[in-house]
């Protein structure tokens, strides 16, 4: 076994890797940017060495920064993890050349599982099924467009260097198509610095399925079982499990000896996955590529397994050989992961950013958390927005399923949105629970799972937490310093307008005490309608109910409307953060008047703002265009995606601020367009 091991990586699986080094007593040795000098993955590890400034590009895809810090440290092996340069045969051959050992296969077999049109070639040469399309390398956009209309729709592009969803697009008709070409060829360039594609023939409610491999030096292959991982959102895998509820043990055997071939025809060694995809009820079965490193689902396969796979790779690193009962015998019980990403669902999933205020962590019977979170983390748009993982295994899926939601309902992550609450929406869907699943389902169901308004008692715990910041800590001596709203005559409302950043604020009154209150959330009219300060705009239904708030150390407790609930509390700048049930609400609560001035400046709002943080691809537009309402103006990316915006509005371009490369934050102004004229005549659509 080796002395030490410099992992390079970062976040939740540097911090995975580092564990079972020390498990393994195994000199741990990490690096990191200047973006997480304070980042957990830095305090994981026994030693730490800087690479660069945050850009990826400037450190941990910075082959030569990478190399030198591990033979500056005296490291004798590189653990890559999953991302970054895990799949770059570059870096591998680097690594050995500084006399490193690279864990994880060899040079050769990640170039020809990396390009996914000689590793279809490969395959199908090993009688491996595979996906029919056109695989012939170095087309241009003619020919893939011609290649499109030989297999007939629909198709999907995919870039032939890389994975994880970037890249590919879907197309289902001519309309569109080459837009879809260059958009593809763009992402994939962007991501992995190969801009060559391939088509496929898209397979209708697809299944995907994968199996876990490993392989020594030695000529032994094991299969560890299969893992389900059809819920996906752009490709994205997010919620995956173990062993799939859709196969017997007939076709878990086909399955298996299948992957055996394909690792068998790339000479493969260490960790490896290779995915398949059949249809809906479980009916052939086509490969679809091999991922030459430890996938992110890999903790499912160790819950099932008892196999800690990370030690494993580094054992046949070091030249050991498979003990081949790891693969004796099935699954023992069932093991279902979620990935937690700082992402908004109710803004469309777009890509979130900001200080961990508040974290809570789950634990508990068969529940296991792999994380890169720390309180005071900073979360940005330089790398991956995954954070962590959840982990539960049970003795049968659902119970495996009933302790995953469990799990995510105690996780609290504050000041950076994320997409807890929408994982377990996911999981209480029925065709989740029956195990009736495909590729597609997660962006059929989406718009059901989301929430675009904060629940009432949110809402009013939201006023009742500025009702008790407002009141006097201590022995009170003058009763007129009490904010009870008591005057001659009976007690007076205190007003507050509530709602999520960026959403519409909902008026909330709140009668006497935080203690003793009585509260009313009005039915969601917007601040503006209620400047005049009536009473108005209140509607029938709108009743005062029995309130009453503490705070609990970090917590704020609130008794409304006969129920009990703990919020997990934490503030950054004018914006109350909420979490309970594994949802977070960010908040801001305003007076009456400054609510109503915000809400007046917003209607007709002629700015267009960066809907997430990222950086500005392309410019469509030059100051004094004129352009339709809904019509592109640039492109934002973040974290290898991409985002059009459009004109809020019909009018002129002026005041643009960006240009391609700027770095731009969440809501902050990127172009004015200025409104067309009343009585001006609209302008003609192209």
């Amino acid at each position: 076994m080796f002395e030490s091991v410099l992992i390079a990586n970062r976040g939740e699986i540097a911090v995975r890797v580092a564990r079972t080094l020390a498990d393994l007593g195994v000199f741990s040795i990490g690096v990191y940017s200047d973006a997480d000098a304070q980042a957990r993955h830095v305090g994981a590890v026994d030693l730490a060495l800087r690479l660069g400034p945050a850009s990826a590009a400037e450190s941990y895809l910075n082959i030569e920064a990478v190399v030198a810090a591990a033979v500056r440290s005296g490291a004798q092996a590189v653990h890559p993890g999953y991302g970054f340069l895990a799949e770059n045969a570059d870096f591998a051959r680097a690594c050995a050349a500084a006399g490193l050992v690279f864990i994880g296969p060899s040079p050769e077999a990640i170039e020809l599982m990396g390009d996914k049109i000689r590793a279809k070639q490969a395959v199908a040469s090993a009688g491996v099924p595979v996906v029919a399309g056109r695989t012939e390398p170095g087309m241009s956009d003619d020919e893939l467009i011609d290649a499109v209309h030989e297999l007939g729709f629909p198709v999907l592009l995919k870039p032939s260097a890389g994975g994880g969803g970037k890249g590919m697009r879907l197309v289902v008709s001519a309309a569109g198509l080459r837009a879809a070409v260059e958009g593809a060829r763009r992402e994939a360039a962007a991501a992995f610095g190969d801009d060559t594609l391939l088509v496929e023939r898209y397979i209708e409610r697809p299944r995907h399925l994968e199996v876990q491999v490993l392989a020594d030096r030695h000529g032994t292959v094991l299969a560890l079982g299969e893992r389900e991982c059809s819920l996906q959102r752009r490709h994205q895998k997010i919620i995956e499990e173990a062993p799939s509820p859709l196969l017997d043990e007939a076709g878990r055997t086909e399955f298996l000896a299948d992957s055996v071939a394909v690792a068998r025809a790339c000479g493969y060694v260490g960790a490896g996955t290779v995915e398949f995809i059949t249809d809906v009820e479980g009916r052939g079965r086509s490969f679809l590529e091999m991922n030459t490193r430890l996938q992110v689902e890999h903790p499912v396969t160790e819950a099932v397994t008892g196999v800690d796979l990370v030690e494993w790779q580094l054992r046949v690193a070091a030249g050991e050989r498979l003990d081949p009962d790891l693969a004796a015998g099935g699954p023992d019980g069932h093991a279902v992961e979620a990935r937690i990403y700082a992402e908004d669902p109710d803004r469309g999933f777009l890509p979130t950013g900001g200080r961990v205020l508040d974290l809570v962590e789950p634990a508990g019977a068969g529940v296991r958390v792999d994380s890169g979170l720390r309180i005071g983390a900073e979360v940005g748009g330089d790398y991956d927005p995954m954070l962590a993982k959840v982990i539960a295994w049970g003795p049968d899926r659902r119970t495996a399923l009933r302790r995953l939601d469990a799990a995510l309902g105690r996780t609290s992550v504050l000041g950076v949105t994320t997409n807890v609450a929408f994982l377990r929406a996911l999981l209480g869907r029925p065709e989740v629970r029956e195990g009736v699943l495909d590729t597609g389902l997660v962006e059929r169901v989406a718009p059901e799972l989301v929430a675009h308004r904060p629940p009432d008692e949110v809402l009013a715990a939201a006023a009742l937490e500025r009702q008790l910041a407002a009141e006097p800590a201590g022995e009170i001596v003058d009763p007129w310093d009490v904010p009870d709203g008591w005057r001659a005559g009976g007690h007076v409302a205190r007003r507050w307008w509530v709602g999520p950043v960026g959403g519409e604020e909902v008026e909330v009154t709140v009668r006497g005490l935080a203690a003793a209150a009585l509260v009313r959330v009005s039915g969601g009219t917007s601040a503006a309608a209620a400047s005049d300060h009536t009473d108005a705009h209140h509607t029938e239904e709108n009743t005062d109910l029995p309130a009453a708030a503490r705070l609990d150390g970090t917590e704020l407790v609130v008794e409304y409307d006969g129920r009990v609930r703990r919020y997990r509390r934490a503030r950054g700048g004018e914006v109350c953060w909420l979490g309970s049930g594994g949802r977070a609400w960010a908040l801001v609560e305003r007076t009456p008047l400054a609510s109503a001035a915000a809400g007046s400046s917003a209607a007709g709002d002629p700015i267009v703002r960066s809907p997430m943080p990222g950086t500005v691809l392309s410019v469509a537009v030059v100051e004094g265009d004129e352009v339709r309402a809904g019509q592109p103006l640039l492109i934002v990316e973040a974290m290898k995606m991409e985002h059009t915006v459009v004109a809020p509005v019909e009018g002129r371009v002026h005041d643009l601020r960006v240009r391609p490369g700027s770095q731009v934050a969440v809501d902050e102004a990127l172009a004015v367009v200025t409104p067309v004229e009343a009585g001006r005549a609209p302008l003609e659509k192209e």
